[in-house]
């Protein structure tokens, strides 16, 4: 039988589980599924606002918290898809991001999106991660 769970960690801001319309992450079988993951802190405040390393910092912890969530750790993480509101930001956010992932590295797609779903994001991170059982 596949096991399927929604993945809602403490730390990310409760006011979106509430509403039942989002999920940080969705464990189905040993494939977690991340929703793009942002700057926001657990109180829902924005991190960063204009600072596009603080806001990747928190990015990569908040998906490390849906990950560890579900059972894994980051090494579990299979790939990965970067959203950001401007290229300029790629090379900020390739920096946050190897201090993160230092084994075997996922890959990576970045795409460019302008606007972004709120004015204050300036970068976004979605994931695949394969949870051992």
């Amino acid at each position: 039988m596949t096991r399927r769970q929604r993945i809602m960690p403490a730390v990310l801001p409760s006011h979106v589980a509430d509403n039942k319309a989002y999920s940080y992450g969705v464990l189905d079988g040993d494939t977690l599924h991340v929703s793009g993951m942002v700057a926001f802190a657990p109180d829902g405040s924005y991190v960063g606002e204009g600072d596009i390393t603080a806001q990747a910092t928190q990015v990569f912890d908040n998906l490390r918290a849906v990950v560890v969530e579900a059972g894994g750790t980051l090494e579990d993480v299979v790939s990965t898809t970067t959203y950001l509101a401007s290229a300029d930001y790629a090379v900020a956010v390739g920096e946050v991001r190897k201090t993160y992932f230092t084994g075997d590295v996922p890959p990576t797609s970045t795409v460019v999106v302008a606007p972004m779903a709120r004015e204050q994001f300036m970068v976004e991170v979605s994931a695949i991660a394969r949870i051992p059982e």
